[in-house]
């Protein structure tokens, strides 16, 4: 029997989008979403809190993580909260902590429905931001899913027009 059925019938399929609070993010947000309601797709959304390196103080450490959380959680929301009114489609939510190219590849391995990460792509003239450039770069020979870098510098309009 096929790995990708479930209950009879095949999964269906997830765009992985990471999500910060870059205008980038908001570009590689609307062309997950809006692929995904073309398809009959699904959309996750992934915010990843890098580790804090103040650790002197656990109360402090704590109360940082506990402040990043917070606005990850807010961030996220407010995101999918945006998007769902260009798609219709209510995206699931996964934060985590560590760095964020190891939890992008440990999600994909845990989630074989996402079968598609979409990522944006910084217009700054020094590149695309160093996680496209790792996940693009060196790690993209181990990615088990294809990856879609969404420029930049593209208008609303300009994505609508792709997807």
């Amino acid at each position: 029997m096929n790995d990708d059925l479930k209950n009879g019938r095949p999964e269906r399929t997830k765009f992985l989008c990471v999500v910060d609070d870059s205008p980038e993010c908001r570009l590689a947000l609307r062309f997950a979403f809006r692929r995904a309601a073309r398809t009959g797709g699904g959309v996750v959304l992934l915010y990843v809190i890098e580790p804090a390196d103040f650790q002197h103080w656990m109360a402090v450490e704590n109360l940082m993580r506990e402040e990043a959380r917070e606005e990850a959680e807010n961030i996220v929301q407010t995101l999918a909260e945006e998007a769902s009114k260009w798609s219709g489609i209510m995206p699931e939510f996964v934060i985590r902590e560590g760095r964020k190219q190891d939890e992008i590849l440990a999600l994909l391995e845990e989630a074989p429905e996402i079968r598609l990460l979409v990522l944006g792509a910084s217009p700054d003239k020094e590149g695309p931001g160093p996680l496209v450039s790792a996940l693009a770069g060196q790690f993209a020979a181990s990615m088990r899913v294809p990856i879609t870098v969404v420029p930049g510098d593209l208008t609303m309009d300009q994505i609508d027009a792709v997807t």
